[in-house]
């Protein structure tokens, strides 16, 4: 039977494994914008690759169907990779170090930015 875990473990694990999105949109909208990116990369490739065999129809020459395919295949495809999200203390820090610089580095944020910075140093303490 697994160990028992204190509060102290369960909170430093937590700010470790979840993670907050902290690319700088809603959340939610995610579920719409990444297939609408990964929709307008491949929309561009397919676009590319049209207008550059446009040129090679017409008569049955080898060489400007080479050319055309050449083209083609000269650009590389376009990626879109999804960014992970941050990890929830960087996430709860920078959040607390704002709250503080607001305040002039004095008040309970700052107190407990501090704290915070002493439990991501330390986790398991």
């Amino acid at each position: 039977m697994p160990r028992r875990r204190s509060p102290r473990e369960k909170k430093a694990l937590s700010y470790a494994r979840d993670r907050r999105n902290n690319y700088g949109e809603n959340d939610k909208s995610s579920r719409r914008n990444i297939p609408l990116s990964k929709r307008i990369a491949r929309r561009a490739d397919r676009r590319v690759a049209a207008t550059a065999l446009a040129a090679g129809r017409g008569g049955a020459d080898a060489d400007s169907g080479a050319a055309a395919q050449e083209r083609a295949e000269r650009r590389r495809p376009g990626v879109w990779r999804k960014w992970p999200d941050g990890p929830l203390g960087v996430h709860v820090e920078c959040s607390l170090e704002r709250r503080a610089r607001a305040e002039g580095w004095k008040g309970r944020n700052a107190d407990r930015l501090g704290r915070l910075r002493a439990r991501l140093r330390r986790p398991g303490r």
